[in-house]
This record gives structure tokens, C-alpha cells and sequence, in this order.
């Protein structure tokens, strides 16, 4: 009788197979790892670059056309920014590019970001409305306000309101049938 199992080939190509698969699965995994990183140095460098624009912003004053450069410290890390501020064709809107990286980083950018930055170039509507105590209250007679707020013309079974009778404006003759 022979005995029945395993032959050496069949083991070693067992554990060819074996490791090719291992392989796939660790090559998988650090990949993954890669991108997360990558992803996470990203998110940095654009919150970097983010927060950077709106210190400008909120700063009040308008900067000069041009290149700048900085450094800052977020998330225990050191990071660069360049500012690039440029004029629009619209007179008084300035166009302003960040862009950020790890100061580890010696070339390229991680993140870039552009916000825009302008004086008022006309003025408010004086028809907009303003809210008072939960109902509008219009800034110029006769300007309809918005619907479904209680206690103004536009809220359902107010005058005017859709399903509402029929109120002829103030002032009006109404003819009786």
C-alpha cells in the first residue's frame, strides 16, 4: 500500500501561492496608508491656506499686488504659504491666491486656494426686508414680504395669501353684487 499526502511540489507550490497572495494584501495596505497621508497632509495644507485667506479678509485692509511669503505653525507642524495677489477686471476686486505645503516640502504646492477680495460696488437694497420679533417688517411701502412668516402678507390665510379670499388693496372701491 502506498501511503497517501502531500508531495514536496504540491507544498511548494502551496506556498508559492500563499505568498503572491500576502504580497497583494500587504502591497493593498500600504497604499492605503500612502493615501490616507497624502490625503492628510492635503487637508492640512488647504486649511492652511484657507485660514490664511480669511486672516486677510478679516484683517480689514487691503493688501498690495504682489507675492508674499510666511510661515505658520498648525497641527504641530510648520507650514509655508505664498500669497499672490492680483487686480480683476472689475475696479476694487482683488483676486487672491494662496497656496501652502509643509515647510519639509521644498518644491510644489500641497494645496491652493483663490478667494476674492472688493469694496461695495453699489448700494444695499433698501427693499430687503428686515426681521424684527419673528415677522417682517418691509423698509419701503408696499414691497410684498416673504411667504409662510406669520403675520405678514405672504403667510397662508393672510390677505393676499394663496387660499385666502380675495382683499382688494386699501383704498379701493369694492362694487357689491
Amino acid at each position: 500500500m502506498r501511503a497517501r499526502g502531500f508531495t514536496l511540489i504540491e507544498v511548494l507550490v502551496a506556498l508559492a501561492i500563499v505568498t503572491i497572495g500576502m504580497a497583494a494584501v500587504l502591497e493593498a495596505l500600504t497604499s492605503s496608508a500612502n493615501v490616507t497621508l497624502f490625503l492628510r497632509r492635503k487637508t492640512f495644507a488647504e486649511w492652511v491656506a484657507l485660514n490664511h485667506l480669511e486672516r486677510v479678509r478679516l484683517s480689514g485692509q487691503y493688501p498690495r499686488n504682489g507675492t508674499s511669503t510666511g510661515k505658520v505653525k498648525f497641527a504641530k507642524r510648520t507650514w509655508r504659504w505664498r500669497q499672490k495677489v492680483t487686480d480683476t477686471p472689475v475696479p476694487g476686486v482683488q483676486r487672491i491666491e494662496v497656496m501652502a505645503r509643509p515647510k519639509s516640502q521644498s518644491r510644489g504646492w500641497t494645496a491652493s486656494v483663490t478667494g476674492y477680495l472688493g469694496r461695495a460696488i453699489a448700494a444695499p437694497n433698501p427693499l430687503a426686508p428686515q426681521w424684527i420679533q419673528g415677522t417682517i417688517a418691509p423698509m419701503a411701502p408696499g414691497v410684498p414680504t416673504a411667504p409662510g412668516v406669520p403675520g405678514t402678507a405672504g403667510a397662508p390665510g393672510a390677505a393676499g395669501a394663496p387660499g385666502a379670499p380675495a382683499q382688494p388693496p386699501p383704498g379701493a372701491t369694492q362694487s357689491l353684487p
